[in-house]
């Protein structure tokens, strides 16, 4: 596969700088705020990178979130605002659950999230096909539909009858090897890189890409071209919903310890949404996804440690998050409004 490196150039320099202004800006929120924005930092990185046991758990955090965000990217890259990756990560999840529990074994796990992922997203996709649905709408609400429906199955269909405060869990002969023992690094944080990959590959190297992308440019082109708009935006929902499907069989089959769901869904919650923010930082591309997903995962993973050694509050910390991954995610939010300006 040959990469486009000049293409990089840009996006990449605009992302650098932005992760810069969003740090800097976090910094002055944190020193009118009585912290050391330099300690807090310093706390944030060490605890993300500054270790072994750090860089497995920031890998770990970008696992799911790469996969979402492929969910997004896919669909910006067809001129669609998709953001039902987060119901469809709870019915990848419980599909896990329940082919893992009836068969036992890794592939079946992984199956169950890909089909779960499809058959969901095959509701806005057909509504916007046949009905003309706006894909923001159908999305935000399937999305509370699926939280729904997801809660009553945990609850009422697969509670585990010894702790209440969780599903039933994956078999042991179902988890995802862990790569490092002693952290939740897990096998799963491959199949997310793998996953971009074959995402890359699908829209740079194979017709159905070509249509896709073209689709997303200029849909009045595509349609000269001899391009059905309407099998693109099929496509880039299906291929949507497997990855996220994945992002909810993986993070139940490789995260230690419970390997299950637990109580109100608090372990696959937001990851959809996550997703967004890394999509958009990493430009809707598939190889940028992987990048500014283990980003996210180093805020993720790095907060615990600016809480303990930094002194500062879990709500400061997500605060200075939340600055960052604004200004980081601006640049790619433009690109995309370019796009659909364009359509």
């Amino acid at each position: 596969m040959r990469v486009d490196i000049k293409g990089f150039a840009k996006p990449f320099v605009e992302s650098m700088i932005a992760i810069v202004i969003g740090i800097a800006v976090g910094g002055i929120v944190l020193a009118f705020s009585g912290y050391s924005p330099i300690k807090a930092y310093v706390a944030l990185f060490d605890g993300a990178i500054g270790s072994k046991y750090g860089w497995a758990m920031t890998l770990s955090a970008a696992t799911p979130i790469i996969l979402t965000a492929l969910t997004f990217g896919i669909g910006a890259r067809t001129g669609l605002f998709n953001i039902g990756g987060e119901g469809t990560v709870y019915f990848g999840a419980i599909a896990a659950i329940l082919l893992t529990n009836l068969w036992g074994n890794i592939l079946m796990g992984l199956l169950g999230g890909i089909i779960a992922g499809i058959a969901w997203m095959a509701i806005p996709a057909f509504l916007k096909v046949l009905r003309g649905v706006n894909e923001v709408v159908s999305t935000i609400m399937l999305n509370w539909m699926a939280y729904f429906i997801a809660l009553y199955i945990v609850l009422q269909k697969i509670p585990n009858p010894e702790d209440p405060n969780k599903t039933i869990a994956v078999p042991v002969g179902a988890r995802l090897p862990i790569i490092m023992k002693g952290s939740e690094l897990s096998w799963a944080f491959a199949i997310s890189i793998i996953a971009a990959l074959i995402t890359y590959y699908i829209l740079w190297h194979t017709e159905l890409g070509y249509e896709l992308r073209v689709s997303g440019y200029n849909e009045r082109a595509a349609r000269y071209g001899g391009i059905n708009p309407k099998k693109t935006v099929i496509w880039s929902f299906l291929l949507g919903g497997i990855m996220s499907g994945l992002a909810g069989a993986t993070e139940v089959m490789g995260r230690p310890p419970s390997y299950a769901i637990s109580q109100g869904m608090a372990n696959i919650y937001g990851y959809g949404f996550d997703g967004i923010g890394v999509s958009l930082v990493g430009r809707n591309h598939p190889l940028g996804i992987i990048f500014s997903g283990i980003f996210f995962g180093m805020l993720k993973a790095g907060a615990t440690a600016m809480q303990i050694e930094a002194g500062v509050p879990l709500e400061m910390v997500r605060m200075v998050q939340g600055v960052i991954v604004v200004a980081v995610a601006v640049p790619g939010l433009l690109d995309l409004l370019r796009r659909v300006v364009r359509r």
